[in-house]
């Protein structure tokens, strides 16, 4: 059950959040800037490279990273191939897992590196394998660990991992929302210079700022009828989220809160994209997660009872593509079955209620419209974990 009285008393929210979650997800923004000094002063922003790769390969453990190979590829597939490189092993222990290129891989790709340990063997081995092909490497890890050692001896560029700002690395300090915005940011600073993302050194400024911003709006201290992550958050208490999206952005986006719910709120979700997700999804729409799938008594005493699971659409909402919205029609599916449905989109789109649906046009970039998703789904999975004791 949501304590629900939990989520408007910060002292209570700070003694829940036992593993610092509520401050990783304020300092996402802080972790881009010390993200983009590290790369900087990594060499970076001197790089000169000739030509775009033929494919780029990322590699990682956890969800983090997951997401990091998940946003490049929306971000970057339209120009260059991207493939993540699952991870194999008998345990999702750092020095049980194994990787391995593609027999395609040479010397045309880039392999991405992206870890928030910087202990697995099955990384370094790989970053060895690469080498020996003629693979270019860069890898963002913590400095001082043996995978940054063995890229930077291998003549390839180890960029340190930013750090949080109040505590050392520890294993749920970097398992915390912040790791994917110290993963990301140098990948991002170097794909701008590879001409395959647009992420001039303004631009990631820029996402800093709005991760900041929505920190503000999202923050313990704003109260639930004002905070969108309280009230996302408290939606979804006792129900089964599908989470819907729409526009290229907001894909990684929904799979990431998926994700972020089962990891740190341990809350099942399912994540589909606009129009598929419709029949993807409409069965669960008529069964025994539907509002009226109740047959029995209505007027039975239900108070010993646990309560049932619901579904609720969440729709995360950024520009469709070509301008044709599905939203309408995913409204009029959740509705018409009694469904109840939270919606989430860019703060500009949301306060712009004048526009016709699928004309909106917010300002800000593409990354920016994702960091905001991100940050605010990132809170509302945590608020989620502490108001219903799902973080240890």
């Amino acid at each position: 059950m949501l304590d629900d009285s939990l989520l408007d008393t910060p002292e209570a929210l700070a003694r829940a959040d036992r593993r610092g979650l509520l401050r990783g997800a304020a300092e996402a923004g802080a972790r881009v800037r010390t993200a983009v000094r590290h790369a900087d002063e990594a060499g970076v922003s001197q790089l000169r490279p000739e030509g775009r790769p033929r494919a780029i390969l990322i590699a990682g453990p956890g969800a983090a990273a997951a997401c990091v190979a998940d946003l490049i590829a929306t971000l970057a597939g339209g120009a260059c191939p991207v493939t993540r490189l699952q991870p194999t092993g008998v345990a999702p222990a750092a020095g049980a897992l194994r990787w391995s290129l593609p027999g395609w891989a040479g010397p045309v790709d880039l392999l991405l590196i992206a870890t928030p340990d910087g202990t697995e063997p099955g990384l370094e081995l790989l970053a060895e394998q690469a080498y020996r092909r003629g693979c270019s490497v860069t890898s963002v890890a913590p400095a001082g660990t043996p995978l940054h050692e063995t890229v930077g001896a291998k003549h390839g560029l180890a960029v340190p991992m930013a750090k949080s700002l109040y505590a050392e690395y520890e294993e749920g300090a970097a398992a915390g929302p912040d790791a994917l915005w110290a993963l990301l940011t140098p990948l991002l600073a170097l794909l701008d210079r590879a001409g395959l993302v647009e992420a001039a050194p303004d631009t990631l400024q820029k996402i800093a700022d709005r991760l900041d911003s929505t920190a503000e709006r999202c923050g313990p201290a704003i109260a639930t009828y004002s905070n969108p992550a309280k009230t996302l958050a408290a939606e979804l208490a006792e129900s089964l989220p599908l989470i819907w999206t729409e526009g290229p952005p907001a894909g990684p986006v929904g799979r990431r809160f998926a994700a972020m719910l089962a990891e740190i709120a341990g809350r099942a979700a399912l994540a589909g994209e606009l129009p598929e997700a419709l029949p993807a999804h409409g069965a669960l729409l008529t069964g025994d997660l539907a509002a009226g799938g109740d047959p029995d008594d209505f007027f039975r005493d239900r108070v010993d009872e646990a309560q049932a699971l619901r579904a609720r659409v969440v729709l995360l909402r950024d520009r469709p593509t070509g301008g044709l919205s599905a939203a309408p029609a995913a409204r009029e599916l959740a509705l018409g079955h009694d469904v109840a449905i939270s919606e989430l989109m860019p703060h500009e789109d949301a306060q712009d209620s004048q526009q016709s649906e699928g004309s909106q046009q917010s300002e800000g970039s593409d990354l920016e419209h994702l960091a905001e998703l991100i940050a605010v789904t990132d809170f509302a999975a945590v608020y989620l974990a502490l108001a219903s004791g799902g973080s240890s």
